[in-house]
């Protein structure tokens, strides 16, 4: 299976990623359904990465076993060398996080990212900064390989639909000036399996509000436990709130955390079997890059726990229209002051300057 077809958008806007550079409008034909493996969250490369390393004494074998499993993308070819941007600093690594919901009840069609996060991961390993970038985002796309895509502005998950996950890697790169070091692709849809595995998770809703989805849930404000359906359904909202895909982000972003602070606490890391059968299912749900090491990865993360992730967004100045599409427009002097401080691993000024 082509990494090009392991991710699903749903915009219910008219996207960039639905015209081809001469403006003529592509098929929304629904995507094709993808084994049910590939259902998952992005708390799962989150857990395998950040939790294992340290959490179990036999958890470098459970990795090598699982490592084995996962299918790997070419998320380089064909990306100019001469065009990236320059190594940062020693020691610190870059991974572009691409995610879809292939289960969300708005999705219509095409193969665009919906989630697009620059995870920091600093030298020391003692924390992690994970940027998201709105879909929406109004970027230079550069031209695909093939030569028939790409070379305009459009949003930025039009990268994916045109040029798979090199011009993806190109164009984040070159809207952020950070070099990538590694891609991992993964499913939101998954969520429900894995927060029902750990027992419901605790989220503190921000504001009372009705699902648009049937059965269409009333969420209260305040602190309670969700089972997977419930998450699901709560980190797809957005069309309730003022700012929009931003408080779809900010609900994933809570959900995220929520799986990471359950499973740290929940009896995951202290049981083998637990965990086990945890890694054997998610070598058949995560795609990464060929060069990716779960296992040196989890080796060096083994201190990083929820409390100590930070849930940032890339700087903007809001949304607006170009022509018929709505978009997210970047504030280009604060972009540039924020991944200046990833690129030199200043973790207190990636905060500073990110949006939270």
């Amino acid at each position: 299976m082509s990494d090009g077809q392991q991710l699903a958008d749903y915009d219910t806007h008219r996207s960039a990623s639905e015209v081809d550079p001469d403006g003529t409008e592509q098929s929304s034909a629904p995507a094709p359904r993808r084994r049910r493996g590939r259902r998952i969250a992005l708390i799962v490369l989150l857990v395998v990465v950040l939790l294992v390393g340290g959490g179990v004494i036999a958890g470098g074998f459970y990795l090598k076993s699982v490592e084995s499993g996962i299918d790997r993308v070419d998320a380089f070819t064909g990306v100019p060398e001469e065009e990236r941007p320059a190594v940062g600093a020693t020691g610190a690594q870059n991974l572009l996080i691409l995610g879809s919901d292939s289960r969300d009840p708005e999705k219509t069609a095409g193969s665009r990212t919906d989630t697009i996060i620059v995870a920091h991961l600093p030298a020391d390993r003692s924390s992690a900064q994970l940027i998201s970038i709105p879909r929406d985002t109004w970027v230079p796309i550069p031209r695909s390989a093939d030569g028939r895509h790409g070379g305009q502005d459009a949003k930025i998950n039009a990268a994916f639909a045109w040029g798979s996950t090199p011009l993806m890697v190109q164009t984040v790169e070159k809207f952020t000036g950070v070099r990538i070091d590694h891609v991992a692709l993964i499913d939101f849809g998954g969520f429900k399996e894995i927060i029902d595995a750990l027992g419901g998770v605790d989220v503190d809703v921000e504001k009372s509000f009705t699902s648009i989805h049937p059965p269409y849930r009333a969420f209260k404000a305040g602190p309670q436990l969700m089972n997977g359906e419930e998450a699901l359904d709560y980190s797809r909202q957005r069309k309730q709130f003022a700012d929009g895909d931003f408080a779809r982000i900010r609900h994933q972003q809570q959900v995220i955390k929520a799986i990471l602070d359950k499973a740290a606490s929940g009896g995951l890391l202290t049981s083998p079997t637990k965990l086990n059968d945890f890694l054997k299912a998610t070598s058949k749900s995560v795609s990464v890059d060929k060069n990716m090491s779960l296992l040196d990865m989890a080796s060096q993360m083994r201190g990083v726990r929820g409390n100590n992730l930070s849930f940032l967004t890339s700087p903007t100045k809001g949304t607006g229209w170009v022509g018929d599409q709505s978009v997210v427009f970047a504030d280009a002097g604060r972009v540039k002051t924020c991944y200046d401080a990833v690129r030199r691993d200043s973790v207190e000024e990636i905060k500073l300057y990110a949006r939270k």
